[in-house]
């Protein structure tokens, strides 16, 4: 089993790190392609390509004018501990038992507009570029026409045929995908919330929710849908009934 989920627009550079393990980006070279374009952009420019504040420009230029090669932990964070947002709030990494580091490592990878796929141990530097960002790179006229290719190509040498793939990305970063060329069984867990009276997906829950999921398949060693189907954390359970379609099961909290 191979998980996908996304990055997080927060980052957290600053927390004591629950273990000095760490390993290195494979597509850095392919990273330096895109640095490069990022970085003679000003921070007005900046703000128009992203739609950010003024404030987050600025940010973003001073750290896109630090980004400086080789990555060691003075420099850099494994990407498991520096994204922050809702996902890692479910996923609660700081609490994982280091036991489990090499499973989470061995399943989990993390779709990235500027670093391609992070497996959690892989060292960033902060950054922000989401992936449906309009940047050419070179002749590639977006991010996804830079990134397909590579990394579909990437998880299938990583994966046997059926294997499962867990779809617990974002449509915007699970798209930098070739779903139709993926050797896995892709299986995209839904989470919905009753409110009122009506079942809805609810973006900051269901976000949680697949950091959860992530959570509960590394601990329990899951490999099967019959195992994902068993997930029944935070309120939320299976329902056949809401299930439209097998490879997407719905949760109903």
């Amino acid at each position: 089993m191979k998980i996908v989920i996304s990055p997080a627009k927060s980052l957290d550079f600053d927390s004591k790190l629950p273990t000095d393990q760490y390993t290195m980006p494979d597509f850095l070279e392919e990273t330096q392609k895109i640095h490069k374009v990022l970085a003679r952009k000003k921070p007005k420019a900046l703000m128009n390509l992203m739609d950010i504040s003024s404030q987050l420009a600025e940010l973003n230029w001073e750290r896109n004018q630090s980004f400086s090669l080789p990555f060691t932990p003075d420099n850099a964070r494994p990407a498991l501990y520096a994204f922050n947002g809702d996902v890692y709030t479910g996923l609660d990494a700081y609490s994982l038992s280091e036991d489990k580091l090499p499973a989470i490592q061995e399943k989990l990878r993390i779709l990235s507009g500027l670093y391609g796929m992070l497996r959690p141990l892989d060292l960033i530097q902060p950054y922000r570029l989401e992936m449906g960002t309009s940047l050419k790179i070179g002749r590639k006229k977006n991010l996804y026409d830079f990134w397909k290719t590579t990394l579909t190509s990437a998880l299938n040498e990583e994966m046997d045929e059926g294997e499962i793939l867990v779809n617990l990305a974002s449509n915007e970063y699970y798209s930098a995908l070739e779903e139709k060329k993926l050797k896995a069984e892709v299986i995209t867990p839904i989470f919905k919330d009753w409110k009122n009276d009506k079942l809805k997906v609810l973006s900051f829950f269901a976000k949680k929710a697949r950091g959860s999921m992530v959570r509960y398949l590394i601990e329990t060693g899951a490999n099967s849908l019959e195992e994902i189907r068993g997930f029944a954390e935070d309120g939320y359970q299976y329902s056949r009934e809401h299930t439209l379609r097998e490879n997407q099961p719905v949760f109903v909290r």
